[in-house]
């Protein structure tokens, strides 16, 4: 009877001992979003027009630029299982789903996915800018996004109130440090001052799909995807070879179809690039 009672308290131990292994492992885990923004493989440092340790890019156009602000809106992340399937990530909620990358704060280049399931993922979509059926200054329904969007050192509001800023870039350009200045985001048509009557004009988000070098394991580590974003293609890009100047670099003087040369750059054109300056670095689990 003892040799039984110890065989027993032996099989409940062990059975304790693998339901407590079990209870331990994660069915869930935060993954890391990291931005390096760049010129080529230099990470970029803003400054104002005589900045003299602002990160300068030369274009293939020969044009001397650099930045004094730097921002995008990251939204509508997916991610793609090894086996195929697809894990949606707030994809319709700007509180919890999306950000805005500013190379002015440190803190915004880190993006924080929480609760993704456990498993190896193989690659990563993601908006940039707003896709528009969400393109809408909301204030009550995503009252966090539309004040991190709309702070007053961020102003990604577009100011007719129809939208958000995708992009925003300030800076200079040549040896005599012109002004600089691209914002991109979605448009509409119709009359001034009068939203009953407008309608969707260009449409200026774009899909980025990233195939990751490495397989990012969620598991008992929470792994870390770091995304290049180099700035040199803004000119010098995959769709588009950019000159800056004849009003294109100004908000209030270019047009529509002018904004869409730089966003096509920024995003991809949708077709044969679907990347635009983006880029996966590295994975580390």
């Amino acid at each position: 009877m003892k040799t039984l009672a110890k065989y027993a308290l032996l099989i409940t131990t062990v059975a304790g001992l693998a339901s407590c292994s079990k209870d331990s492992e994660p069915v869930a885990n935060n993954m890391t979003l990291h931005f390096d923004n760049t010129f080529k493989n230099t990470t970029i440092i803003l400054g104002d027009a005589n900045a003299t340790t602002a990160t300068t890019n030369t274009s293939a156009k020969g044009q001397i630029h650099h930045f004094s602000e730097l921002k995008y809106v990251i939204s509508n992340i997916r991610l793609i299982k090894a086996d195929g399937s697809e894990f949606p990530y707030n994809i319709n909620d700007l509180d919890k789903g999306a950000t805005v990358i500013n190379q002015a704060k440190p803190q915004t280049l880190d993006y924080i996915l929480s609760n993704i399931p456990v498993g190896e993922y193989k690659q990563l979509k993601f908006g940039l800018g707003v896709k528009p059926e969400l393109n809408l200054l909301d204030q009550v329904r995503f009252p966090k996004f539309y004040a991190e969007a709309g702070a007053n050192d961020t102003k990604m509001h577009w100011e007719w109130g129809t939208g958000f800023r995708f992009t925003k870039l300030e800076g200079f350009y040549e040896n005599d440090n012109k002004t600089l200045s691209i914002h991109t985001g979605s448009t509409v048509q119709g009359t001034a001052d009068d939203p009953a009557s407008y309608v969707p004009g260009v449409n200026a988000y774009r899909d980025i799909t990233l195939t990751l070098p490495s397989l990012a394991a969620v598991g008992k580590n929470a792994p870390i995807i770091t995304i290049n974003a180099d700035f040199d293609k803004l000119l010098s890009g995959k769709t588009n070879t950019i000159t800056i100047g004849a009003g294109n670099a100004t908000p209030s003087a270019h047009t529509a179809a002018q904004m869409v040369i730089y966003v096509d750059n920024l995003g991809g054109n949708g077709s044969s690039d679907i990347s635009g300056i983006f880029s996966i670095s590295k994975v580390t689990n």
